[in-house]
């Protein structure tokens, strides 16, 4: 006999739009994604809504809208046909209820109609008692002429899942067997009423109807996989393998703060933050690729096995994720959340963008008015591109190549006044005696030639009789006005003749 086929991959990301999407979730994402494409599986959206008053259109839209810029794009979801659709879990009231019905006509489960109050009493006594505290049961025997009449009769309820007393054991993926005793738990509530069901139990219904393989979700769900299994087992569902992600944690170790926590994913794109830089940084949070190995008995040094990269690479591209990706790789200790880590990711990929596209990107974060000379804007992006952490600060690097900023004749002396109130050190003559010199020797070269090759073999010999800083700095200051800015040759290039000579006269007329 042969083996039987094996069974396509499908896993989801299933959020509740009751908030905006974060780094967590982002991750989660991530994970389940990059694990259909290395097994060739499919990835479903699933949006869980059941909790009407929490759940905002708004936060659906900014979910769906930050897996779009992150690349992430699902075979099946709200928006995408597939076979196993609604997608939404508010369309999928009429599936729920008849589960519920099954379960209760199967006495699975049964109608709870314990007071707030009631079950307080319970639990304080179960303390009192040195007793972990669970439902006690008390519904659990009611008479189905009871039951039916308290319904009638309008009577608060909820739906209580008859939890068999047994021990749950599972192998996670990433944690390895774990155990569970049910008997601690008590009949959990699985529905608020036959049109609302609780998560767990929704969820878990999806799963199977959307023949999921998988369940790729935060440590924090841990608790809840033994009660999912145990419904399953009692619906007769198949099996589902599940892998509980690390939690994050801040660098000194300690949980993450709620605050940090809830920075939407939407906020590091208004940050400056690029979709590449997003995706290497939360797939190595808890992740890490397979240990190198050497690439050869020569002098090579140690290789990614898979790659063919040295052993201490952190820049992946997006495929190179997908060839690398095991779950057997996500590691069980939390996750250390390092923003440096974040910017200095961002910066390399920010230098590896070309040009053209950066200039796209940044449209969100300048006036408009600099699109109209995409030739002038593109040489900025060129020279300034390797000093950028984030999108938001090239504004303020680059804005005095569109216009020059005010700035204090003292600013132009070299050596510069130690303190903000102290006399100028230099001669104010000799300043002005240089940038004359220079406006001179600059005002020789055609306008064809004004290039930094050219402008260098001008103005440097001419450092070496007047010296580098006393022509250099006051020239650099003079061009953009600052004390830290690139180099007096490059702005030059990218003024043009005639703006450079309009900004040493300024600077002139400054010290006159």
């Amino acid at each position: 006999m042969s083996d039987s086929p094996k069974k396509e991959v499908r896993v989801r990301f299933a959020p509740s739009p009751t908030g905006f999407l974060h780094i967590g979730g982002a991750r989660t994402v991530l994970f389940n994604w990059l694990f259909a494409k290395n097994q060739t599986g499919q990835f479903i959206l699933r949006i869980e809504d059941t909790d009407i008053e929490r759940s905002k259109a708004k936060y659906e839209k900014d979910i769906i809208n930050g897996l779009k810029w992150l690349g992430l794009k699902w075979d099946e979801g709200p928006d995408t046909d597939g076979l196993y659709g609604p997608y939404r879990q508010s369309e999928r009231l009429d599936i729920y209820e008849k589960y519920l019905i099954q379960l209760l006509q199967e006495r699975k489960a049964y109608w709870c109609f314990c007071s707030k109050e009631q079950l307080e009493s319970d639990r304080q006594a179960m303390l009192a008692q040195g007793l972990a505290p669970k439902y006690s049961g008390r519904c659990r025997s009611l008479a189905p002429e009871e039951v039916e009449a308290r319904l009638k009769a309008k009577e608060s309820a909820v739906i209580r899942f008859q939890m068999p007393e047994v021990e749950v054991e599972f192998t996670d993926i990433i944690r390895g067997k774990i155990k569970f005793d049910a008997a601690l738990m008590g009949d959990i509530i699985i529905a608020k009423s036959l049109r609302e069901p609780l998560w767990i139990f929704a969820v878990m219904i999806d799963d199977e109807l959307m023949k999921i393989t998988h369940v790729i979700r935060g440590e924090e769900h841990l608790s809840n996989t033994p009660k999912q299994i145990l419904l399953q087992k009692a619906l007769g569902f198949d099996e589902i393998k599940y892998a509980h992600l690390p939690l994050i944690l801040a660098p000194d170790r300690s949980k993450l703060s709620k605050r940090s926590l809830e920075v939407s994913l939407s906020d590091y794109r208004k940050q400056g933050y690029l979709p590449e830089a997003i995706i290497n940084f939360i797939a190595l949070l808890g992740w890490h690729p397979a240990p190198a190995r050497p690439a050869s008995l020569g002098e090579a040094g140690e290789q990614s096995s898979m790659l063919g990269r040295p052993a201490d690479e952190e820049i992946f591209t997006k495929e190179e994720l997908i060839k690398l990706f095991d779950l057997k790789r996500v590691q069980k200790a939390g996750a250390v959340f390092n923003i440096e880590k974040l910017d200095w990711l961002n910066a390399q990929y920010i230098k590896k963008t070309n040009a053209g596209d950066l200039m796209k990107r940044l449209k969100e974060f300048i006036p408009k008015e600099w699109v109209t000379n995409k030739e002038f804007l593109i040489k900025i992006i060129e020279l300034e591109k390797e000093r950028l952490r984030k999108l938001t600060e090239f504004k303020e690097l680059v804005d005095f190549f569109f216009e020059l900023p005010e700035y204090e004749p003292e600013l132009l002396y070299w050596p510069r006044p130690v303190t903000k109130d102290a006399e100028p050190i230099g001669d104010k003559n000799k300043i002005i005696a240089n940038l004359k010199l220079l406006t001179e020797e600059i005002g020789k070269i055609f306008k064809v030639d004004f290039n930094k090759i050219n402008l260098e073999k001008v103005i440097m010999p001419l450092t070496e009789v007047w010296g580098r800083g006393e022509l250099l700095w006051p020239l650099r200051v003079a061009l953009s006005g600052r004390a830290a800015s690139p180099g007096p040759f490059e702005i030059m290039e990218i003024l043009d003749k005639e703006e450079t000579l309009r900004r040493i006269e300024i600077a002139t007329e400054k010290l006159g």
